[in-house]
């Protein structure tokens, strides 16, 4: 099995085949807007614009398993981040990203890695409510938080797993490194 077996769905409700992403370095993010990461948007953007010409694509899935920070429609969601974040990327349907309804191309995402750790201040705090939900969450590939980033090499290989609190820097050096 391969990341490029996959369908995914458009924001209009279409099938979207990863096979699409052929050949593109990809960075994948589970979003929401409500989030105390949603000005993530504002960076990834900056990188999306700086690199796309490379061959970057960065796939937005919105999900609202964390807090229901991704209140509203598929619609609504996008308007808010291209009218606050002026975001260009694609953007997908929401999803769920773990348990019984999960979309398989996470469940794929999240077998084929593990938790990376948090780190900074933020890190403490998401540690804190993470543990109360998932007790062994230190030992399984789950989502842990909204803005989980996976970056895809050409090849369709898994080359880095980035949790929420990770530096956009650090997560920049190492898409850099794989185009």
């Amino acid at each position: 099995m391969s990341i490029y077996d996959f369908k995914i769905k458009a924001q209009d409700g279409s099938d979207v085949s990863m096979s699409d992403y052929k050949g593109k370095v990809l960075l994948i993010v589970n979003t929401a807007t409500g989030c105390g990461f949603t000005p993530q948007y504002d960076e990834l953007q900056d990188l999306y614009e700086l690199h796309q010409k490379d061959g970057l694509e960065i796939l937005d899935f919105p999900c609202n398993q964390f807090g229901e920070q991704a209140p509203g429609s598929d619609e609504e969601i996008h308007s808010f981040c291209t009218g606050r974040y002026g975001i260009t990327f694609p953007q997908f349907a929401k999803i769920d990203v773990n348990g019984e309804n999960a979309e398989p191309l996470y469940k794929y995402l999240t077998e084929n890695t593990t938790f990376e750790g948090f780190s900074g201040p933020m890190g403490l705090m998401l540690k804190a409510v993470v543990k109360r939900t998932d007790k062994d969450y230190k030992n399984n590939g789950k989502i842990k938080w909204n803005f989980t980033k996976f970056l895809i090499d050409r090849n369709g290989e898994i080359a880095a797993r980035f949790e929420p609190t990770e530096s956009l820097d650090k997560v920049k050096v190492r898409v850099e490194e794989v185009l």
